[in-house]
């Protein structure tokens, strides 16, 4: 019989990947970790599974091996014996905007803590690449969904709520009832973590409502499905209506925020064309044409990106914020306080709505009760951008 290898000889990386391949497949498996160690596979399992049951010395050798083979479980099979997962899958809009990424976050630090881990799919604002990600994360059979927002495509919805018949908890973030009659007409509904945009817009326009303003404008995101952002700009132009005040609702082009706003700052600096002309008498004594009255005296904005871009075009322009042109964000950035001036802004529970949203899922999953929905706190937050002029 050829000798057997002694326990306090480790296999090699190499040793272990050259059987690996010779079984046709090129992964490291439990028996080459089992083999470097001396142990058998069935101790590997059990320190994998329980390592304080695992005497103490036996235990260092397994880990030696593991770390000299470089072996990973297959995740795939443990969820073939097991029937269950510990991933919760997550869709948001967008990964490069970090009001989403502290809301990944939150998700992240609350469900790790609890043994699960998120596995993150960015929709780019589309509904339709929603529904393509629902059909491919769902086949691998999450503990958990997590999507951004209310609207979804119809067939994205039938899959949704089919996941939750089958035990799948399902939870809407970053969105809430609306008080404005936006809700879309659907019958299934979901948990909601999250607040309602509707009533941000709404509180934007009285804030510059309050400030003396009544030429307002909403600088809407040119992203067609960024809903929550249309329906601030909704509530926005309704609320400036209702109060008597002129209002416009015009959208962003598309590509670099920042950039975006700068070019915005141009149509909210336009004159309104004089309601009576000067006589030209008059114009003759002044030497030239009056000054016209400004279309706009404030503006809110979709996020503090497009504000800020604003703000920066501002002040290279030398317009003066607030006196020519209050300026007030969504997000409040950490960026934005440190503009001159500091931009006003409505400050988020972005971290929140992740914690939030994770302990509702954990709460589903250990049966203590259904996730429910959550309306957290949002603050607009008053700077010198839209401080009421003197």
């Amino acid at each position: 019989m050829p000798p057997t290898r002694p326990p306090s000889r480790l296999a090699t990386p190499a040793d272990s990947g050259e059987r690996a391949a010779r079984r046709g497949h090129g992964r490291i498996t439990l028996r080459d970790v089992a083999e470097a160690a001396g142990v058998t596979s069935i101790t590997v399992s059990r320190y994998l599974r329980e390592p304080e049951v695992v005497a103490a010395d036996t235990a260092a050798r397994i880990r030696e091996a593991l770390a000299a083979t470089g072996y990973l479980p297959n995740k795939q099979a443990g969820l073939l014996a097991s029937g269950r997962s510990n991933i919760v899958a997550a869709l948001l809009p967008n990964l490069a905007n970090s009001i989403f990424a502290e809301t990944a976050q939150g998700l992240s630090d609350t469900l790790q803590a609890a043994g699960h881990e998120l596995l993150i799919a960015s929709t780019g604002y589309s509904l339709e690449r929603e529904e393509e990600q629902l059909r491919a994360l769902l086949g691998w059979h999450p503990a958990a969904v997590v999507v951004t927002g209310r609207r979804h495509a119809p067939d994205a919805l039938a899959l949704l709520a089919a996941a939750r018949r089958a035990g799948t908890p399902v939870i809407e973030i970053w969105d809430g009832q609306p008080s404005g009659g936006l809700q879309p007409a659907r019958a299934e509904r979901f948990a909601q973590v999250g607040f309602s945009h509707d009533e941000v817009g709404r509180a934007m326009a009285e804030h510059l409502l309050a400030a003396g303003h009544r030429r307002l404008a909403y600088v809407d995101s040119g992203v067609a499905e960024d809903y929550r952002a249309h329906e601030r700009g909704l509530a926005f132009a309704a609320a400036a209506r209702r109060a008597g005040a002129e209002v416009a609702v015009l959208a962003a082009p598309l590509g670099d925020p920042f950039n975006a706003g700068r070019e915005m700052l141009g149509r909210l600096l336009a004159p309104a064309t004089p309601a009576r002309p000067a006589a030209p008498a008059k114009r003759a004594r002044s030497g030239g044409s009056e000054k016209a009255t400004p279309l706009f005296t404030a503006a809110a904005f979709a996020n503090d990106h497009l504000a800020s871009g604003a703000l920066l075009e501002a002040s290279r322009r030398r317009v003066s914020v607030p006196g020519r042109l209050a300026l007030l964000g969504f997000g409040d950035f950490a960026w934005a306080r440190q503009l001159d001036p500091p931009l006003s802004s409505v400050a988020l529970p972005r971290y929140e709505i992740g914690v939030a949203a994770a302990r509702a899922l954990l709460d589903a999953l250990s049966g203590q009760r259904a996730a429910a929905p959550q309306t957290l706190a949002w603050t607009l937050v008053a700077r010198e951008s839209t401080a009421r002029p003197r």
